[in-house]
């Protein structure tokens, strides 16, 4: 089972991820994209670390900043490792994405992401146990005054699309509320069969 779970900054939407985690397994594997280079990530970094071990489940750090679609697979490889009940939580996409984009030239960056993103969509079809991923939706607010955010929100809308048409679950978070997408997704071919 693959669940996305988005939100704006601040939405409640990590906090969830792990409660979610918890009510799924008795164990987690909290994958972390985000490198730390500042006392302000560290002190961010410090207070996750903090509610995880207050869970209700004991959590395993992995730190994977840019080879997402590679651990992914090495993990699925080594499924026989990890015990019954264990869950897989990547927190977070976005992070994950813009690793990559301060990598690239501006000219490149959409070539080089959907290059990535293939690889992260191949080892997700293929990753065996049960598995939440934490994204941003970046687009609510105001359009960026710089190309590279613009490429940025662009690029985590394209993502955020991609990877949903391949979960089981997708939830918004807004406010702390989690809302469960995909059983209130209006597709056309429902709107057709109930106007019959």
């Amino acid at each position: 089972m693959i669940a996305l779970i988005t939100g704006g900054a601040k939405s409640g939407k990590s906090l969830f991820a792990e409660r979610y985690a918890a009510h799924l397994g008795s164990r987690g594997v909290y994958i972390a994209t985000s490198p730390v280079f500042d006392e302000e990530l560290q002190e961010r970094v410090r207070q996750h670390r903090l509610r995880r071990e207050q869970s209700a489940i004991a959590w395993e750090t992995v730190e994977e900043p840019y080879e997402l679609a590679v651990l992914l697979q090495d993990l699925a490889g080594n499924a026989k490792r990890w015990p019954e009940g264990t869950v897989f939580l990547v927190d977070c996409l976005t992070l994950w994405l813009s690793n990559w984009l301060l990598r690239c030239a501006p000219h490149e960056a959409a070539e080089r992401i959907g290059e990535l993103l293939d690889r992260l969509e191949d080892a997700l079809r293929s990753f065996p146990g049960t598995l939440l991923l934490v994204t941003n939706e970046v687009g609510y607010g105001v359009v960026p005054d710089t190309p590279l955010g613009r490429v940025f929100r662009d690029l985590a809308g394209v993502m955020n699309q991609r990877i949903a048409a391949l979960c089981d679950q997708v939830f918004l978070v807004t406010a702390g509320i989690p809302i469960e997408l995909m059983s209130r997704e209006f597709t056309w071919e429902k709107r057709e069969s109930a106007g019959r």
